[in-house]
């Protein structure tokens, strides 16, 4: 008896050791399978040469930055940015958050729609690159864990280059069909040619039109405009859009006359600052308002 009790615990070391390398091997296989992720959240900066640039409009332009290995995604997630910098002639550095217009699974690259600013210390250096010139990232910046089917409709308040936060939102959603949120963008602009991925944005309109509406401003329209001119009113959103509730989020970003008229400004990264303007006049509360 004596002899089979130490028997079988001579070769539990062995099973247990057994299991635990088949364990390891499967996390090990799983790990493999995944694609790598260039930006960790550890802090790190990583260095990423430019591939492409393309004019989007007069003021904006489009620019494709490699990672390092093609088989890598940027390890963001849907809502978030990454941190740029940027060295002056001075040696100074400059940093400016920017959210990717790429789909967070793209591997090999991402891209970031860029508006340039007269007097952007940021924009002023960027512009002056070209391609193959290197920018520093680090990230992500998780803005806000989006998880399908959370609420029945987003209302998204936009205007000029705050439109990519919520762009990669739309996109996002309306690429899996088990989310079935209902999404009306708003975006208001100086003129038609201000509409920063238009031609993205009415691409998914027409791909879905039952879960994505966009209504189109602009401060002066022309004739083959099909969009409305002057501001998003009050009247309009309360007219248009489904009303306040808890199965009812709403997100902004634009400039700050923008955020001070519909939701007021945000205070820091942490801090949403308090709810103001049109938003809280149409009765909608500080957590159902987000802003970017």
């Amino acid at each position: 008896m004596l002899t089979r009790i130490l028997r079988h615990r001579a070769t539990l070391p062995f099973a247990i050791g057994s299991v635990a390398a088949a364990a390891a091997f499967y996390n090990l296989s799983i790990v493999k399978n995944e694609p790598l992720k260039t930006f960790q959240g550890d802090g790190a900066w990583v260095e990423l040469p430019i591939s492409k640039i393309e004019n989007v409009s007069h003021d904006t332009r489009r620019f494709t930055f490699n990672l390092p290995e093609a088989d890598q995604t940027t390890g963001l997630i849907t809502a978030s940015a990454l941190l740029a910098k940027l060295e002056t002639a001075k040696g100074n550095n400059v940093i400016r958050p920017y959210t990717p217009v790429s789909d967070v699974s793209t591997k090999g690259h991402f891209q970031l729609v860029i508006k340039h600013y007269d007097g952007g210390k940021f924009t002023e250096l960027l512009f002056a690159k070209k391609a193959q010139d290197t920018v520093a990232f680090k990230g992500p910046i998780v803005k806000w864990d989006w998880k399908p089917n959370s609420f029945k409709n987003i209302t998204l308040l936009g205007a000029g280059s705050g439109i990519t936060p919520l762009f990669q939102l739309v996109h996002h959603i309306s690429q899996n069909p088990q989310d079935k949120t209902k999404i009306n963008l708003l975006y208001g602009n100086k003129t038609p040619g201000d509409i920063l991925l238009k031609k993205e944005l009415d691409e998914i309109m027409a791909k879905y039109p039952e879960q994505v509406k966009i209504h189109y401003f602009v401060d002066k329209a022309d004739g083959d405009f099909e969009g409305h001119s002057g501001f998003i009113t009050r009247e309009y959103l309360e007219k248009n859009l489904p009303g306040p509730g808890e199965d009812h989020q709403v997100f902004v970003c634009g400039p700050p006359p923008f955020m001070k008229a519909y939701s007021g400004p945000k205070v820091s990264p942490q801090d949403q600052g308090e709810l103001v303007g049109i938003l809280k006049d149409l009765g909608h509360t500080k957590e159902r308002v987000f802003k970017f």
